[in-house]
């Protein structure tokens, strides 16, 4: 028995509970994804064609991007 590395409660095997593992994944993976939207839509070249709304989101998601560095 161990201590889980994610969850910190007790693990009957040896290593981390599969479904934390599959939860900080999955948590990597939207980061990445978020972080990657304006690279993969070239939004960040000419911001003033976007819609009101989307440049609400990628302001939004700047925001949160800059808050946790």
């Amino acid at each position: 028995m161990k201590i889980c590395n994610i969850c910190h409660k007790i693990s009957a095997t040896d290593q981390d509970h599969l479904d934390c593992m599959q939860k900080r994944s999955i948590e990597m993976e939207d980061e990445d994804f978020k972080n990657n939207i304006p690279e993969k839509l070239n939004l960040s070249k000419n911001t003033q064609e976007l819609g009101v709304e989307v440049r609400a989101i990628l302001e939004h998601l700047t925001k949160e991007k800059n808050k946790e560095d």
